[in-house]
């Protein structure tokens, strides 16, 4: 596997799982750009992570939403089975067990 490859996998699972831990399970992808620069050190543009969400969608992890520039992300029931552990979802980086 390449790096890229490694890093669009984890940033995957870096959305997944910020979109877990929101109360309504859904976040704009300013926001999440913004965390994964900040937070995470994986510092791409904002196109690049509309290209992971719209990833994410077609795998049935997320609902994406266009509202003008941005995309909302919503967490699905698959998405979230993925961060919990529950399921398997190729293209993205499994959780570890302690991460649950």
């Amino acid at each position: 596997m390449s790096f890229a490859a490694m890093i669009e996998e984890e940033a995957r699972l870096i959305i997944l799982r910020t979109l877990a831990d929101q109360p309504d399970n859904r976040l704009n992808s300013s926001l999440l750009r913004d965390d994964l620069a900040n937070r995470w050190a994986i510092n791409k543009s904002r196109d690049w992570v509309h290209l992971q969400i719209d990833q994410l969608a077609e795998m049935g992890a997320v609902k994406a939403t266009r509202i003008e520039t941005v995309v909302i992300a919503e967490l699905t029931t698959r998405g979230l089975d993925h961060v919990e552990r529950r399921a398997v979802i190729p293209g993205v980086k499994k959780p570890s067990p302690a991460a649950v």
